[in-house]
């Protein structure tokens, strides 16, 4: 029988099961949350280590203020209750889930001073791609990503997603893995829930700010990974036939960690199978999260 699992709910422990709330809440009604993804790992020191939680957390309530969302606990709060529910629910690898939202019944959309709820959930976590190893196959999708004139894109918010939900949709229906989205200027952005990167003559090549994309905390990490490796790194613009004729081709984040991209239009990415240098990168992350490089030390947050 699985052990019982508990979220952490406005400062108190519940039942997995038993966190209820109206189907006329506001954010159910309108997509009024904000939220964050983390991941922990088992370490080689028989530890249990969140990644980069801080900065996880520094997003969190960036989020709330672009939104003009009130959060009515401080971000060392959230952070401690992040790792009381890791503690709790004993999960080595987990994908944690921080979530603020209103439960106010109404139609209205003026949330001005309206209070908010916070819960941190826990599950357990693995791929969250089924072929991730082998490699995903990509289309680009007819769904632009999201610009600051629309809805702010720095903001990890989840009515910014649905844009999402209809291009993983269309990618799927066509035979698909995932779907990568551009600009409204026909740059290549993000995929639906990841950063991207490129591989071209052993430079890393990772779309800029510029292109609406949400500023990823993996992506972060492996810009400075890359770069501690003597990889060249550049951000800039990146034209939509570049993903055709790249050597390598990955997404990065929380849930995706680094997936290899085989795949896209149809069109083989280099050999058609994950590249050494994607592989190369995804074996130092994974050492990194471990809390086998005590030169990351700072990233992991120790939990026991």
């Amino acid at each position: 029988m699985p052990r019982q699992q508990y979220i952490w709910y406005n400062g108190k422990f519940r039942k997995f099961d038993d966190v209820k709330v109206h189907i006329f809440t506001n954010t159910i009604q309108y997509g009024t949350g904000i939220f964050e993804g983390l991941r922990s790992y088992p370490t080689t020191d028989n530890n249990i280590a969140i990644f980069r939680l801080h900065d996880h957390v520094e997003r969190f309530f960036r989020s709330a203020q672009i939104y003009m969302f009130q959060i009515p606990f401080t971000s060392q709060q959230v952070e401690n209750a992040i790792i009381e529910t890791v503690k709790k629910n004993k999960l080595e690898h987990a994908y944690i889930r921080p979530f603020a939202f209103f439960e106010h019944k109404g139609i209205s959309l003026n949330l001005l001073g309206k209070q908010m709820s916070v819960s941190i959930t826990t599950v357990p976590f693995g791929n969250y791609f089924a072929n991730k190893e082998k490699g995903i196959r990509c289309k680009i999708s007819s769904w632009q990503r999201i610009n600051s004139a629309i809805l702010p894109p720095q903001a990890k918010a989840s009515g910014n997603y649905l844009g999402s939900v209809l291009s993983v949709a269309d990618a799927k229906l066509s035979g698909y893995d995932e779907a990568i989205l551009v600009s409204d200027d026909g740059y290549v952005a993000e995929g639906t829930g990841e950063n991207i990167f490129l591989v071209s003559s052993n430079r890393l090549i990772t779309p800029s700010p510029e292109a609406d994309i949400l500023l990823g905390i993996t992506r972060d990490s492996l810009i400075k990974i890359a770069t501690s490796m003597g990889f060249v790194v550049e951000q800039r613009n990146v034209h939509r036939e570049e993903l055709y004729t790249a050597d390598e081709v990955f997404f990065t984040g929380t849930a995706a960690e680094i997936t290899p991209i085989i795949s896209i239009d149809s069109r083989p990415v280099g050999k058609g199978k994950p590249g050494p240098i994607t592989k190369l990168l995804a074996e130092r992350l994974s050492h990194i999260a471990s809390g086998a490089d005590s030169k990351y030390a700072q990233w992991l947050t120790r939990i026991y």
